[in-house]
């Protein structure tokens, strides 16, 4: 009688997720293993190669117990779980069955820029119909993600996760491993989100102040204060609760495509490591996210291994990643609680030993006011008096209200697909070529500043600067508004410090500083006070250079900041274990420096990760030549 065949590594790894196995048991690495949620792709020789398909279509799906019409990969929304392995080429085809173009961005992944999914700098976009294969080397391992990169597709489902498996070893064990993808989900069509926050400032805000409030603050802080502070607030043109554009109040969120009431449900056995790899794919929501009950380790942010961490609990923004390993010990279900940051709703997915397990939900925090904690360069007080608005020869263009500008209605943007940039090289275009810099800051009119018409701006700006408040300075050592680091342990950017250094310790040769720069009441985003559709050309980054770049955060809202095609080392005063990260969260008020080594050539997108920020004008061109 012959003997039956050998499992393969696959069937295996299936076997065990579907027995509620630790896979080190079976003498093979920990797998992802959930009962529900998002399908996995496993590529066909996965040992000689990965080779992996996508079918993009728009079906119609239950999100929350009503119909919706999301983007779907291979029939699901988000799309299926991708893994790769290190050292390895990828072959990944895309199949446009859309009735419109199409793309896709592999977040985070080093590889050739014509393979980076950004329809008008990589190629045209995939248009209704065809086919595209992106082909790259794997260099990497980690939790990344991947997207659209057209108009708003995003918005509407269009993401997935992607894993590379190590070559080797790494440095921490786990028995098993989950991954959580968060999103935020609209009824409404994208377009008109774009047109609602174009038409009304805090269209979506269901949190602002009443009358109420405002004798609760007098009785606080005084009338004097109070009146001080709300006029600083109409100054700014903006509510001191202005926390998120876009809430609960027309989003669900969701994990891995679930809400709060699907009870997606981790499995594990008392004792066990889990490998919880979290990551953020939502179009504009922040999460903080904790688990009652069980410490959490951090042990890689943006795909990259850092020194382990322990915390209660971190803030995600937008397209950032974190892996955290937890032990659960007792024989119960634990709720995994990602709580949006105006605290207008959550999602919650659940641990737990058996399927149908529940555990309680924490209790909802309030929302928080922007004070001075989150504008000022030292933080605390409410006195704004002894404040200067002549730090910096920069202020007049940190306070500028770009309301006046012409050509800054964005209405007619939604949706905008950037194919409209294909094969454009704008280096010969006067004022932009950083390139021959010498070890000096990169001069600010070199960036086609235009100084007079921010300072005639200026006295009636939406800038921090206009209001009194300082120039601002890095706050690594705090996560940001509505955190209590009172109430328990949570990350800060202070915290992370890489494995090992990068190979490239070369100090900076030069220095470049980009403000990022809007107004809320108008909704218009830009970079130095302009938006895509008015600059004259790229930014030049010259090939193998060492350079820093500077985020200075003129603004009320936090700005994750993405650059396509090569890692940003974030100083946050580990000396050389800086972090690497694809993804940097700039909070309000706030100086970011990162370190980057522009080994990367070709055109790059650089932009806020907030898409309706994205989509009006906070987008850049990155030009390595």
């Amino acid at each position: 009688m012959p003997s039956a065949p050998l499992l393969s590594r696959r069937q295996l790894l299936q076997a065990a997720s579907l027995l509620g196995l630790s896979t080190a048991a079976l003498g093979v690495r920990p797998t992802w293993a959930a009962p529900a949620g998002l399908a996995n792709v496993y590529p066909q020789g996965l040992e000689d190669g990965p080779q992996v398909s996508l079918a993009v279509r728009r079906e119609a799906r239950q999100i929350a117990g009503k119909t919706a019409y999301p983007i779907t990969l291979n029939g699901t929304s988000p799309g299926p779980l991708i893994r790769l392995r290190e050292g390895q080429d990828a072959s990944l085809k895309i199949t446009n069955l859309l009735d419109e173009k199409t793309s896709v961005h592999w977040h985070g992944i080093i590889l050739p820029s014509n393979m980076d999914g950004v329809p008008g700098l990589s190629y045209a976009g995939i248009a209704p119909g065809e086919v595209f294969t992106a082909r790259f080397p794997v260099n990497q391992n980690g939790t990344y993600w991947y997207h659209s990169h057209s108009g708003l597709q995003e918005q509407l489902g269009h993401a997935g996760p992607m894993l590379i498996e190590p070559a080797e070893p790494e440095p921490f064990h786990y028995d098993r491993e989950h991954v959580l993808l968060l999103t935020d989900w609209t009824f409404e069509d994208p377009r008109d989100v774009f047109r609602h926050l174009k038409v009304a400032e805090g269209y979506y805000n269901r949190q602002e102040r009443t009358l109420v409030d405002f004798f609760d603050d007098v009785a606080k802080h005084g009338l004097a204060e109070t009146w001080k502070q709300r006029s600083m607030w109409q100054q700014m043109r903006m509510s001191s609760r202005d926390i998120a554009d876009v809430t609960g109040s027309t989003y669900t969120y969701l994990v891995n495509g679930h809400t709060a009431q699907d009870n997606w449900t981790a499995l594990f056995r008392p004792g066990e490591k889990l490998r919880l790899r979290v990551i953020n794919g939502s179009a504009m929501s922040y999460f903080d996210v904790r688990i009652p009950g069980v410490k959490m380790t951090v042990v890689a942010a943006d795909g990259q291994p850092v020194q382990l961490v322990p915390v209660d609990e971190f803030r995600i923004a937008v397209a950032e990643t974190y892996d955290v390993v937890v032990e659960p010990e007792a024989d119960r279900a634990y709720t995994i609680f990602a709580e949006a940051m105006d605290r207008s709703g959550y999602v919650r997915a659940t641990l737990a030993p058996r399927l149908g397990m529940v555990a309680p939900i924490p209790e909802r925090r309030r929302i928080a006011d922007r004070g001075m904690e989150a504008m000022a360069a030292h933080g605390g007080g409410m006195d704004h008096a002894s404040m200067s608005t002549g730090s910096s020869d920069h202020s007049a263009k940190a306070a500028m209200d770009h309301s006046s500008m012409a050509g800054m209605d964005h209405s007619s943007m939604a949706g905008t697909d950037h194919s409209s940039m294909a094969g454009t090289d704008h280096s010969s275009m006067a004022g932009m070529d950083h390139g021959a810099h010498g070890t000096a800051h990169a001069p600010m009119a070199e960036m086609n500043h235009t100084p007079a018409d921010q300072t005639a701006s200026a006295a009636h700006g939406s800038g921090l600067l206009a209001a009194g408040v300082a120039q601002p300075e890095s706050r690594y050592d705090q996560a940001g508004i509505g955190i209590d680091p009172a109430e328990r342990r949570v990350l800060v950017y202070g915290d992370l410090k890489a494995r090992t250094p990068w190979p490239d310790r070369r100090p900076p040769g030069r220095e470049l500083e980009l403000h990022l720069t809007g107004n809320m009441e108008r909704y218009m985003w830009s970079f130095d006070g302009k938006k895509f559709s008015e600059v004259d050309g790229p930014i030049h980054f010259a090939h193998g250079e060492r350079l820093r770049l500077i985020f200075v955060n003129t603004t009320m809202m936090e700005h994750p900041i993405h650059l396509h095609g090569m890692w940003m080392e974030l100083e946050n005063g580990a000396g050389e274990l800086i972090p690497r990260k694809h993804t940097l969260n700039v909070k309000p008020g706030e100086r970011v420096s990162a370190l980057v080594t522009a080994d990367a050539p070709g055109h790059w997108a650089f932009h806020c990760h907030l898409l309706y920020h994205m989509d009006a004008g906070m987008f850049r061109v990155v030009k390595v030549a």
